[in-house]
């Protein structure tokens, strides 16, 4: 059961391992979203720093920089615009994302609650965080399929969850205690998206 979220809450942040459904919930909620992944460093900078082999962990988001747009947006600042990540080039994109200055915002990904000094500035900004959970063979099926989908062939694609995501999920999972809700989407169907 999806919790409802208080009318108080300037910014809530969802969490969980990838491939769990955050961006799926945030969408549903019908809330303005900031996803963490436009964060991403773009890959050119991911070649300098020698990173680009662990695409999507921890210290391949600019975390401060994610941080000090949430104070902006905490703050009620007109103007904001968040970046977002384009599956297709796999790359973030500038402003993309308008924010408004007023009611609920949700902001999702995956390390929200990593207990590192430049992702707790980023917790910092979260009046409530939800961890997000399902079943780990649902999970992975989920991310398999997104990586075929966007490129890879179904060999490299288990070969990337193997090595990468589920590293990142074990990070995440560890960091789950420092939740304020923990959601069991796995009785959960998504509502279905009208046709265009």
């Amino acid at each position: 059961m999806i919790p409802p979220v208080p009318a108080d809450i300037r910014l809530l942040g969802i969490t969980g391992s990838p491939g769990v459904g955050k961006s799926t919930l945030a969408a549903a909620l019908g809330l303005p979203v900031i996803p963490m992944d436009g964060f991403h460093y773009a890959d050119v900078e991911l070649e300098r720093r020698r990173l680009l082999h662990s695409k999507g962990s921890p210290d391949t988001f600019d975390a401060e920089g994610y941080a000090a747009l949430l104070r902006r947006v905490k703050a009620c600042e007109w103007n904001v615009v968040a970046p977002m990540f384009d599956r297709g080039l796999e790359q973030p994109l500038a402003g993309a994302i308008p924010v408004p200055a007023t009611g609920t915002v949700v902001t999702e990904g995956n390390y929200l609650l990593l207990n590192q000094p430049r992702w707790s500035a980023v917790r910092a900004q979260l009046d409530v965080v939800w961890h997000l959970v399902v079943d780990d063979a649902v999970r992975i099926e989920r991310l398999v399929a997104r990586h075929v989908a966007f490129g890879k062939n179904p060999a490299q694609a288990r070969a990337w969850v193997a090595r990468v995501d589920e590293a990142n999920a074990a990070r995440i999972e560890e960091a789950a205690r420092r939740a304020d809700v923990v959601v069991d989407l796995s009785e959960w169907v998504p509502p279905r998206t009208p046709p265009a």
